[in-house]
């Protein structure tokens, strides 16, 4: 293993470091996800959670998280779908594409 150069992701370069080089613990408030985020960003619009949805909903606008449950059912009716007996058409179409693909 001589002669091997190791690098780490500094910011947006990559920097050579010593093979004994220990990555730095990282810092505990960018691993949680808090209105610290909102209070730190500077948007002079919100500075909480609260205040980030009441100005969604103030302007019309949708978060990610209103999704929640169409996702959630959505993934529930797909996994339906993809049951043995569901689509009745589905294993048909598969034995016709493997008996496509081996006759080439």
């Amino acid at each position: 293993m001589a002669g091997r150069k190791r690098f780490v992701a500094v910011g947006n370069k990559w920097v050579e470091v010593s093979p004994d080089y220990e990555q730095p613990a990282p810092n505990r408030d960018s691993l949680l996800w808090n209105d610290r985020l909102y209070q730190d960003d500077g948007d002079p619009r919100y500075n909480s959670r609260a205040e980030h949805r009441e100005y969604a909903r103030r302007n019309n606008l949708s978060l990610a998280s209103d999704y929640t449950e169409t996702w959630a059912k959505a993934a529930k009716e797909r996994a339906a779908w993809y049951q043995e007996g569901k689509d009745s058409t589905r294993r048909e179409d598969v034995a016709r594409a493997l008996a496509t693909h081996r006759s080439k």
